[in-house]
């Protein structure tokens, strides 16, 4: 593992404990009637879906360190790639938390862009990495 991918794994598993206390965060709305987290359906999907993309998303952004160490690509792209995925749970996550983040919301607001643009994210960050996967790096033989 390279240097580069073990800084940004040590980054993202520094982040992760924010997806875990999301989850901590649902499950006490749950438990407690009080919070009238139920009471809102639009609110609890888009929280339940927020809370999944960040956990999922993330655990693809540590994968994706060790693979963009074999990506075939300059190396400002891989940065790149490096960085879009996190960032990409992050802004999908944020979107769909801050797009109805009073309780009475009603519809989501233009915050949800931000889901939009983390999701057009990742999709080119994934399809840079597979590229770079996919490509012969110079000099390579081909086993075939």
């Amino acid at each position: 593992m390279t240097r580069a991918a073990r800084l940004m794994a040590g980054l993202i598993l520094i982040v992760l404990p924010t997806v875990e206390y999301g989850g901590q965060f649902l499950l006490r709305s749950l438990a407690d009637k009080s919070s009238h987290y139920m009471d809102n359906p639009l609110r609890e999907d888009l929280f339940r879906a927020g809370h999944a993309h960040a956990g999922v998303i993330m655990l693809l952004a540590l994968v994706g360190q060790v693979l963009a160490d074999h990506a075939a690509l300059p190396s400002a792209v891989v940065w790149l790639i490096r960085l879009a995925l996190p960032l990409s749970a992050m802004l999908m996550s944020a979107g769909f938390f801050l797009s109805v983040a009073p309780a009475d919301a009603a519809r989501p607001n233009g915050l949800l862009t931000l889901t939009y643009a983390g999701g057009f994210m990742l999709a080119l960050a994934l399809l840079g990495l597979a590229i770079g996967l996919l490509r012969s790096p110079k000099g390579a033989v081909n086993p075939t």
